[in-house]
């Protein structure tokens, strides 16, 4: 029983180590004012099971993923997510984690009923966010 738990141990911190040494990624430095926030729906509203999301981005351009050109980025939306992807490596992609590296500013959204919380993130060429981060304030919305 002994060997098995400093087994454990080891290998406990063995990743915990390799995870620290993880490289990050070149970061790109957010323009002095810039800002991404949620245009609709407002927070506190309450929608149906599909509706329509509208991003709005202050001092910055939008640009498809992959696009080099200072000074813009794309859209994250993350869906009752409760802390931010890491600094320095790329936004996750998965059901709470949608990208729309298309340069898109709006996006058709079906939740279950009940209460969810929306949140935009900017990303840049390479969906890593922006040092400082570039947040929305969190939209909470009640699906009917």
């Amino acid at each position: 029983m002994k060997r098995l738990l400093f087994t454990l141990a080891l290998v406990a911190s063995a990743g915990s180590a390799l995870a620290a040494d993880a490289p990050t990624l070149p970061v790109t430095k957010a323009p002095v004012g810039a800002q991404v926030y949620i245009i609709s729906p407002l927070d506190g509203a309450t929608v149906s099971q599909t509706f329509t999301v509208r991003f709005g981005l202050k001092g910055m351009g939008v640009a498809p993923a992959g696009v080099t050109h200072e000074n813009t980025g794309h859209h994250h939306l993350l869906i009752d997510v409760k802390d931010l992807p890491a600094a320095g490596q790329p936004i996750p992609k998965d059901e709470q984690h949608v990208h729309f590296g298309g340069g898109q500013t709006e996006a058709t959204v079906t939740l279950k009923p009940g209460t969810h919380t929306l949140q935009l993130e900017l990303g840049d060429l390479n969906h890593i966010p922006f040092d400082p981060a570039l947040v929305s304030k969190v939209v909470t919305v009640h699906v009917k």
